[in-house]
Parts: C-alpha cells; structure tokens; sequence
C-alpha cells in the first residue's frame, strides 16, 4: 500500500512539474497547474459587493484551514465566523467614536475593510501556534479565492477588539479560556481587481 501511495504521489509531482514553467520570468508566468494558478492570482482584496458569503461555503473553508499542517497534531487554533451585521457594525460604531477620521472614506461601511464575514483566529501560548495559525489562514485564503471569492488579513481591526472599549465583542467570541486573538480574516465578494504587486525573487537563492 505505501509503495502505490509513493508511486501515485510521484504521479502528481511529475505531473505539476510537467505542466508549469521552470523559469519563470515574472510572477505573471502561465502555468496550468491550477493550485499555482490560485497562488499566482490571488490578491489582498479591500473593497467588497454587499451580498454575503453563504455560511456552508464558509464552512468549507474553514475545513480547508483546519486541514492545514501544524506541529504534532496538536491544531492549536480557533475559529469564529462572524456574518451577523449587528456584531460588526456595533463594534465599528465603537472604532468609529475612537477614530472618527475613519469615515471620512466615503466608501466605509465597517472597520474590517467593509468585509461582510469576518474569521477571528485564537491560539494558546505555543512556540508554534502563531505558525500553525498562519498555516491555517492561508489555507482559507487560498480555497475562497478559488471560489472566487476575496479575503484581506486585518491586524488593526483586531487590536482595538483586544483594547477595554470593545471588550465586550471580544467576550462575544467566547474562545477557550487560555487562548489569545491573534488575527482576523475578511471574506467577501470582491468589488475590485486590484493589480499584482512586485514581489522580490532577488530573496530566494539555493544554498550548494
């Protein structure tokens, strides 16, 4: 049986390998891999449609986080989906009285990029929960956009849900005691194409 793993595994690299560019010469560079054509294509999206993303199909991608590897099984992570617009506009009316700058953008509709679903991310202190959690999110970025729908990571967002004034929708979130919001996650439908920015490849070498 692991012989049949092992040869159907080699299979699929040769196969993937066989299907995209060895030398690229941008991050454009076709390949008809369609897990690198997901990579390659995805991009940081911060304007969103209103309609909602459907909560089974946020169910799914929340399956593909928890599908992600992290160290020894021990899946040091939770997840809360928050699709319920009297929690996210109550705690951007908060965010608002602090920063009333933040309105002035007339496209504003909530603090966390106008994200109608929002994925609050909690680990225990662990040398590497932050890394399993991180694992996690680019998981679930990577499967919405391949459903094409738009996500952007929020750290701003997330440090005011952690100061006294909006304690209590952090309460809300009910995580495990012994757990810490470390991040957030906005989902939506995207309402822009925003252009790939360079990436620097000079940050990749082969060590001989």
């Amino acid at each position: 049986m692991k012989t049949l793993k092992r040869i159907g595994l080699g299979a699929i690299l040769a196969a993937t390998l066989g299907s995209c560019s060895q030398t690229p010469t941008d991050n454009n560079a076709v390949c008809e891999n369609s897990v690198v054509e997901t990579i390659m294509s995805r991009r940081s999206v911060r304007h969103y449609q209103a309609r909602p993303v459907s909560r089974d199909t946020m169910q799914l991608i929340a399956r593909c986080g928890i599908n992600a590897p992290n160290a020894m099984n021990r899946q040091e992570w939770e997840l809360r989906i928050v699709d319920n617009p009297e929690f996210l506009d109550g705690v951007t009316a908060l965010f608002v009285k602090e920063n009333p700058d933040a309105t002035k953008d007339p496209t504003f509709r909530n603090m966390f990029r106008n994200a109608p679903t929002v994925v609050f991310i909690a680990a225990p202190e662990g040398a590497y929960a932050g890394v399993n959690c991180g694992l996690l999110g680019e998981n679930m970025i990577l499967a919405a956009w391949s459903m094409g729908i738009g996500s952007c990571c929020l750290g701003g967002p997330v440090a005011f849900m952690k100061s006294e004034i909006a304690a209590d929708y952090l309460s809300q979130l009910n995580f495990s005691e012994g757990y810490t919001l470390l991040y957030a996650i906005g989902f939506g439908y995207p309402a822009e194409a925003p252009d790939a920015r360079p990436r620097d490849e000079s940050k990749i070498s082969f060590v001989d």
